[in-house]
């Protein structure tokens, strides 16, 4: 079995710069973002700890933007409907049912942020160097710099 080459697999274990077990700090990032950019901050040896923690930020600032743009779309489309409301003797049953599916895209939405959170944290207490579809290689090639 070939050895991984050095600081870049195997330092799963290392300790991070605040003491912690590399893993655990990894893992703690995902769901407390401000201990994730501590690490990144911080860290400077071990790159498990970075990427996961960088990982961890870039995940956070585009769930905040999907947030905002889901918040705005809806928002529009609630104006819309109380306009159709407004107009139409239908309209506050449409508002009714549309005021419930909105409700329900915005719970999927929290859920699926939550559960992406849990289980990267999951992976990486586990030592994966597991990564995102887009946001994974772009943590990865600025933690490889």
């Amino acid at each position: 079995m070939q050895n991984p080459p050095p600081n870049q697999q195997g330092n799963e274990r290392a300790k991070t710069a605040l003491g912690l077990d590399a893993n655990l700090g990894a893992a703690i990032g995902y769901p407390i973002g401000i201990i994730a950019l501590i690490v990144f901050i911080i860290e400077k040896e071990n790159r498990f700890a970075r990427f996961h923690a960088l990982q961890s930020l870039m995940c956070h600032v585009a769930w905040v933007v999907i947030f905002i743009v889901v918040a705005v779309l809806f928002t529009l489309l609630a104006f819309l409907i109380a306009l159709i409301g407004s107009t139409s003797s239908a309209g506050g049953a449409v508002g009714g049912l549309l005021g419930i599916l909105i409700t329900l895209v915005w719970l999927a939405v929290i859920a699926a942020y939550i559960g992406g959170l849990l289980f990267a944290a999951f992976k990486a207490y586990s030592g994966s160097w597991f990564k995102f579809p887009i946001i994974g290689n772009m943590a990865e090639k600025i933690v490889n710099k």
